[in-house]
């Protein structure tokens, strides 16, 4: 399974089976978490095996059951830290759906557990990932149209539309799809595309915009365009 076909299949899962996960997903997914660390800007950390960062009212209320598996979502503090952590955190969430893997984006229904995470004095969590082998696949939600969150029409290029098609695909807190998408046109023989959050409800737009841009890149072809 490709990147781009997860897009079309991932779902967010809460309930989950008792399985752990295989030694190989997890090394993978740990080879992966490793190369988006490697810059300093980003401190994912994969904790497996452990069920009380899952277990508090919050995650109940939720309805988060079996929760043994979750990805730390952390990075150093500053500006654009909710974006990487969405972009990034969301290459791992289609990592984890090519390995057979379910997820689960999560902003505030999981509980802190001391000792199954390391931060600097200048790093913030910025969300958790709750993952393991889901209990179903998940349901589809109703999505906005295309027009509602771009300018494509007949005069832009074919990969634009194919991006906003897989961000609109992209998990996002209610399902607001807050997002809006640009085609700039060519400046010095490149196409532009700006990508502008809207106001959310719940205060995880930056978070949101940075996981639709992950999609959007991975559909429209990173090689295609320039984000400005």
């Amino acid at each position: 399974m490709t990147l781009q076909e997860a897009i079309a299949v991932r779902h967010s899962v809460r309930a989950y089976t008792e399985r752990p996960l295989e030694a190989d997903a997890v090394w993978q997914l740990q080879q992966r978490i490793e190369e988006l660390n490697s810059d300093g800007l980003l401190h994912a950390q994969l904790v497996c095996g452990e069920p009380k960062a899952f277990s508090g009212r919050l995650a109940r209320y939720g309805r988060f059951r079996n929760v043994r598996n979750y990805i730390v979502m952390a990075g150093r503090r500053g500006d654009g830290l909710d974006e990487r952590i969405g972009y990034r955190g969301e290459l791992l969430v289609l990592l984890a759906q090519t390995l057979g893997l379910n997820t689960c984006w999560v902003g505030i229904s999981y509980s802190k557990v001391p000792g199954t995470y390391a931060l600097a004095d200048d790093e913030a969590i910025g969300a958790y990932i709750a993952i393991g082998y889901g209990q179903t696949q998940g349901v589809t939600h109703r999505i906005k149209s295309v027009a509602q969150v771009s300018n494509a029409d007949d005069r832009t290029p074919q990969w634009f539309r194919r991006g906003v098609e897989a961000a609109l695909l992209a998990p996002t807190a209610l399902n607001q799809q807050r997002f809006h998408f640009d085609y700039l046109g060519q400046q010095n023989g490149r196409h532009c595309v700006r990508a502008r959050r809207g106001r959310s409800l719940v205060g995880f737009s930056q978070l949101d915009l940075g996981i639709a841009k992950c999609h959007f890149e991975i559909a429209a072809g990173g090689n295609n365009f320039d984000w400005v």
